[in-house]
């Protein structure tokens, strides 16, 4: 039994006797080191007291030699490992991935239904005109409009004087406005006549019909600042011109502008809104 245990001490074994003989060794150079120290130094020293301090020096460095030794791992006996029969436990974890894709699968299937979900609340929605109109005019009740650009095909006065051409895209529109709101038509004209084949072209396209414009609201004048006048003493909810001079001009004073040009114009103020037809402004909710 004593032959056993000792076989079984740590300190008997090759690797114990080694460490030990490296730590007298150190111990031993360290009191040669501090005598030899001690010889050169300018005054005596006494050698009772580099006795003491070479123990204690002695009993430090072997206790933190002790230290190291019990903080370093012990190799633990190789042992041949045996083979476990699977358990339920490992075959759960042999299905876990099976069902792993299951619960993938319902996620996944969660996910595609949101998404037909957001897709479905995001389409857009088939207004009528009725309803796009008033959405797009803020449930204005009040509307003045030029009819050069606009309603009618001809740009300049000039024109006027030989032809009128009611731009036939755009009735549809000023009747639904017009059934709601008062519309006033204005233009700068250079002679009476013009005047005249304006309000017939626009009786021929029926405008005038059932009471939807009244020819008594077509308003003309001999200059752009009596177009700009007329806007201001009407006080509508809504202008709608080509010029952007007027338009720059009435962005303080009017709630809300249409400026209608060939080229998308950038916006001269939170208030003015650009389009290249009137038609074009109501043909959906983007583009406001």
């Amino acid at each position: 039994m004593s032959a056993s245990g000792s076989a079984a001490s740590p300190g008997a074994g090759p690797a114990g006797g080694v460490k030990d003989d490296e730590l007298a060794d150190l111990v031993r150079r360290l009191v040669a080191a501090l005598g030899r120290y001690s010889d050169r130094l300018p005054f005596d020293l006494d050698r009772q007291k580099l006795r003491s301090l070479t123990t204690l020096a002695t009993i430090t460095i072997t206790l933190i030699f002790a230290w190291k030794l019990l903080r370093a791992p012990q190799e633990q006996p190789w042992r041949p490992r045996r083979r476990v029969a699977p358990s339920p436990s490992s075959t759960s974890s042999r299905s876990r991935p099976s069902a792993l894709t299951s619960t993938d699968a319902c996620s996944s299937s969660a996910d595609s239904r949101a998404h037909e979900a957001i897709n479905q609340l995001f389409q857009p929605v088939n207004l009528t005109l009725e309803q796009l109109v008033r959405h797009k005019l803020s449930e204005g009740r009040r509307v003045t409009c030029r009819l050069l650009g606009v309603i009618l095909e001809e740009t300049t006065p000039e024109e006027l004087q030989n032809h009128v051409t009611v731009r036939p895209s755009v009735l549809e529109v000023l009747l639904e406005i017009a059934k709601f709101c008062d519309v006033y038509l204005m233009e700068r004209i250079l002679d009476d006549e013009s005047g005249e084949k304006v309000l017939s072209a626009l009786s021929e396209a029926g405008l005038f019909t059932n009471g939807a414009l009244i020819k008594d609201k077509v308003l003309f004048c001999s200059t752009e600042n009596g177009r700009t006048s007329f806007v201001r003493q009407l006080e509508p909810d809504w202008h709608i011109d080509t010029s952007p001079e007027i338009v720059h001009q009435l962005a303080r004073f009017i709630k809300y502008q249409l400026h209608i040009s060939p080229q998308r114009a950038e916006r001269v103020a939170s208030n003015v809104f650009s389009s290249t037809s009137l038609e074009q402004f109501f043909g959906g909710l983007d583009q406001r």
